[in-house]
């Protein structure tokens, strides 16, 4: 398979990047800063450009089979219309390339997935996390209605431990406290929803 991989130097977004590599998958990076990827640079192919940008996205995005977008803010809590913005430019992209396919990584707690939240959960959310989960509330909401086979991921808080496998993913998953998945185990979900039928159209929950 050939994946356009948005968010490559991200912590998230390089497990996916590993994972495809060894599977012997065509992986192309988009991403704003190349240095960034260190000696991975010689083992892909890069596309450097800005993620909210419907040419850069294009330029990208011909040829491939599916995009898988990792994009996040790091450690800021505000948002600067990234995924609003990165969400228009992708989906534009994809269309005008052909490319169908989507997985899209946001986060628990935003939109619907709120309402399950624990008290935990919701504290930071609607405080903290308040300018980032409004902005991808509206990307995801945009990307369900884009006519692409998409698949928007809400993984409960990351971390950076090993992947373990035992994760749980559903349409909708009962929640208690403040718990966690790691990013391998995000990553390693979004790679093999890319290669499958099972996920599309769906909002996927995932956590420990």
């Amino acid at each position: 398979m050939k994946l356009l991989i948005l968010g490559a130097t991200g912590p998230t977004g390089r497990h996916v990047v590993d994972l495809a590599l060894r599977a012997g998958d065509s992986v192309t990076t988009f991403v704003r800063n190349p240095a960034a990827l260190g000696d991975l640079a010689e083992k892909v192919t890069v596309v450097a450009g800005d993620a909210t940008s419907h040419r850069d996205v294009l330029a990208g995005a011909a040829g491939h089979d599916a995009i898988v977008s990792a994009l996040g803010r790091g450690t800021s809590v505000r948002a600067d219309g990234l995924f609003t913005r990165s969400s228009a430019a992708v989906i534009g992209a994809a269309k005008e390339a052909g490319v169908s396919r989507l997985v899209w990584l946001s986060s628990f707690g935003v939109g619907e997935t709120l309402d399950w939240s624990s008290t935990t959960q919701k504290a930071i959310y609607r405080t903290l996390l308040r300018s980032i989960y409004a902005d991808k509330e509206i990307a995801d909401e945009r990307i369900r209605n884009s006519g692409l086979d998409w698949t928007v991921v809400y993984p409960t808080r990351l971390t950076h431990g090993p992947a373990n496998g035992t994760y749980s993913a559903g349409d909708r998953l009962p929640m208690k406290g403040n718990p966690t998945i790691s990013r391998a185990d995000v990553a390693a979900f979004m790679y093999q929803a890319a290669h499958g039928s099972e996920w599309i159209h769906r909002s996927p929950v995932i956590t420990d």
